[in-house]
């Protein structure tokens, strides 16, 4: 046995080619291309996945997430649209009855098929008189621009004929009564059911019709605005408003708090026990009180769905708020659990660090240290995220607003005056909604499949480079080799080695992981789907079925999820396929699962708190971000901090993956490359650091240091 070039040589791979010089080593043996069918289906989902994002580009348009549209089929703030509506983003409602009638139970009249039209403020009642808002100006009769229009405060009806006025009067328009007033709550003119008491009298005075007055006025509007997808939508377009904060804290934060995360490991291992659990505590804390606040359970800065000034005597709550209840609830309980747990585990704590000052994780600060490459390397496939990050966000604002424009069959009388024919139509004054087909949420799934199997995907291309350049250095330095045997930027070969042989291999283990996490996701729908039902409430086997079945799914992930991280290693180590590199893997755990369960599973537990300390801060920036007045106010304004903010962990998560991969997969390597030495070598690891080899061989310092001294 002895070290080469390219690593070491043992067991069943040649040592030599007969000439006295190395031919090849566990690293370098003769490889092939494997699992090549499961790489050709990735690059087939790939080709899906840019088709199926250009359907979105072509049909969807983000306005539609909060903007209402017009009885023209136009979406308020659409530039391209006739007229030109792009400064006019709020959505209004004419005539006040057609609200009142959609409101009552069991009518057959929807407040889609109610006339509105965009305006560039909601307008208010006058004090001593009646104010009034006219449809958009065209047709012969009314000679003014658009500008105009909005310049007379809507209001052309001095312009009128007996005719047009008359109609008017009958709430037919072109010009309707302002009787109620309205604030702007998504973009959408909400009537207060409080009726100006000067304008209903001018407006009787003029012998207009009666105008209901009910409470129906307006919750008829809250009830449309409040709707269970409206409220998702305006969710999805949150994450679109929010883009800079997604790039910041989602970004950029992420990157440089991981490389910090990273050097203080390679100085500092012993303090990074109390360093993590302590942070970790810090940061749930900061993030509950957050919460709370945005609740409006601490302090005055609940979120409201009011844009704009507005009197503070009026009080509009929403299904955002309430989400935001439950969701501090629930960060409420993690929080609680946090801390007991790390009070209960403080002793664990003090000789965790005795662990890790005599375990892989000394011997993983030294790889580190010496193969500086591996604190870079992962900006590589950080970059590549980002890209499809990018695109992928953009793609699915678009396909979840994409839909055909159609006018509702409302089969309802809704006659009013048409300025263009100069009479009063009942034809075609339905109002116009967006239709989803099936074919659409099945774009979604597909697009939000395709995120989890390409984040997958590229962390495991990532984790798979890096066991190989560690690799590299166990064989060649971690017994008696010399420096000048490690190869030259042996993180780049190891990445040649990657692309030219195993990305078929990685394309299947991403894949295995993604399709049951999506069974998971799958089965969690169903399950909150039945729970309302009587049905499910009932049936108590049914709940015992759905909870094992959940359980047994993620410990499935969970185990899949280990196993993949380690047959990566065994991948780039001895390039077999995804299979056999799993199944000579497990083997070797279990053959050794005495020997190193122990020392890694601190380790573990560590490593997983660092990944949540670096999304967790990422949340608390995303909130101080969300916090300033561009995103609480005007056409910027977010609806709940929710989904922006969980995107910002999700990618913080995800970066600080990346980059922890460089710690864990070293541990993994350093431990299953121990395990592969000690297997062709008769119990005795030959290339095993000194360190390494003494605690992993000390049985009774293990204990003591595992389970305490008596």
């Amino acid at each position: 046995m002895r070290g080469g070039p390219l690593g070491a040589v043992i067991g069943r791979y040649p040592a030599s080619d007969g000439n006295g010089e190395m031919s090849s080593g566990i690293i370098s043996h003769k490889r092939k291309c494997r699992d090549v069918v499961f790489l050709i289906i990735f690059i087939a989902f790939w080709v899906a996945m840019i088709v199926n994002s250009s359907f979105g580009f072509n049909q969807g348009d983000p306005l539609r997430l909060t903007h209402g549209m017009d009885y023209k089929g136009n979406v308020c703030g659409n530039r391209h649209a006739k007229p030109d509506l792009r400064e006019s983003q709020l959505r209004y409602w004419l005539n006040p009855n057609q609200v009142y009638v959609s409101g009552l139970k069991n009518s057959q009249f929807k407040l889609a098929n109610a006339r509105s039209i965009c305006l560039m403020d909601c307008p208010s009642p006058s004090d001593n008189s009646l104010n009034w808002v006219c449809d958009y100006p065209e047709g012969d009769v009314i000679h003014i621009s658009m500008d105009e229009w909005v310049d007379r405060n809507y209001d052309y009806y001095e312009f009128l004929t007996p005719e047009m006025r008359n109609s008017s009067l009958q709430l037919q328009g072109p010009c309707y009564p302002v009787i109620f007033p309205s604030i702007n709550v998504y973009w959408s003119c909400q009537f207060i059911a409080r009726a100006s008491n000067a304008s209903l009298g001018s407006w009787k005075q003029m012998g207009g019709v009666n105008i209901n007055e009910d409470i129906i006025i307006d919750k008829s509007i809250h009830k449309s605005i409040n709707s269970r997808s409206a409220v998702l939508k305006r969710y999805v377009a949150d994450v679109g408003k929010a883009w800079p904060v997604l790039i910041v804290c989602g970004g950029i934060l992420p990157l440089f708090l991981s490389i910090i995360w990273l050097l203080m490991i390679r100085h500092f291992v012993a303090a990074m026990t109390w360093i993590t659990v302590i942070l970790f505590n810090i940061l749930m804390i900061s993030v509950t009180m957050f919460y709370y606040l945005k609740a409006g359970w601490i302090g005055n800065d609940a979120i409201t769905p009011i844009i704009g000034d507005h009197d503070p005597y009026i009080h509009i709550y929403g299904r955002e708020q309430n989400h935001l209840h439950a969701v501090a609830v629930l960060v409420t309980i993690l929080m609680v659990v946090a801390i007991l747990s790390s009070i209960a585990i403080i002793r664990r704590i003090l000789m965790g660090t005795s662990v890790l000052k005599a375990s892989t994780w000394q011997v993983a600060a030294k790889v580190i240290g010496e193969v500086q490459a591996l604190i870079v390397f992962p900006v590589i496939p950080y970059a590549i995220l980002a890209i499809f990050y990018m695109f992928w966000i953009s793609a699915a604002l678009h396909l979840f607003s994409s839909g055909q424009i159609l006018q509702n069959d409302c089969r309802s009388s809704c006659c009013a005056y048409d300025l263009g024919s100069n009479r009063i139509s009942c034809d075609r004054c339905c109002g116009y909604s967006i239709h989803y087909t099936p074919h659409i949420s099945v774009s979604v799934l597909f697009h939000l499949f395709g995120c989890y199997w390409a984040t997958q995907f590229f962390v495991a291309c990532s984790s798979t480079v890096i066991a190989g350049s560690i690799a590299s250095y166990y064989w060649t330095r971690g017994g008696t080799s010399v420096q000048q045997d490690i190869p030259f930027l042996s993180v780049f070969s190891s990445m040649k080695r990657l692309i030219r042989y195993n990305l078929g291999s990685v394309a299947l283990g991403s894949l295995v992981v993604s399709f049951v996490e999506w069974i998971r996701y799958m089965l969690e729908s169903i399950r909150r789907k039945l729970k309302g039902t009587d049905t499910y409430s009932d049936n108590s086997m049914g709940k015992l079925a759905s909870g094992t079945s959940l359980c047994f799914l993620g410990c499935i992930d969970w185990t899949i999820k280990s196993v993949n991280r380690n047959a990566y290693i065994m991948i780039a180590m001895t390039g077999d396929g995804f299979c056999k590199a799993s199944s000579i893997a497990t083997g070797l755990i279990m053959n050794n699962i005495l020997r190193i369960g122990r020392v890694n599973v601190i380790g573990d537990v560590i490593l997983f708190l660092g990944k949540l300390c670096v999304s967790l801060f990422c949340a608390v920036f995303a909130f101080l971000m969300l916090d300033t007045q561009k995103y609480r106010s005007a056409h910027n304004k977010i609806s709940s901090p929710i989904f922006p903010v969980l995107v910002c962990w999700w990618l913080g998560y995800v970066v600080a993956t990346l980059f922890f991969a460089v710690v864990e997969m070293s541990i993994d390597t350093i431990i299953l490359s121990f395990c592969q030495d000690s297997e062709e070598h008769q119990g005795t690891a030959q290339y095993a650091p000194p360190l390494l080899m003494e605690t992993l061989t000390d049985q009774n310092e293990l204990q003591r240091l595992t389970q305490g001294s008596s």
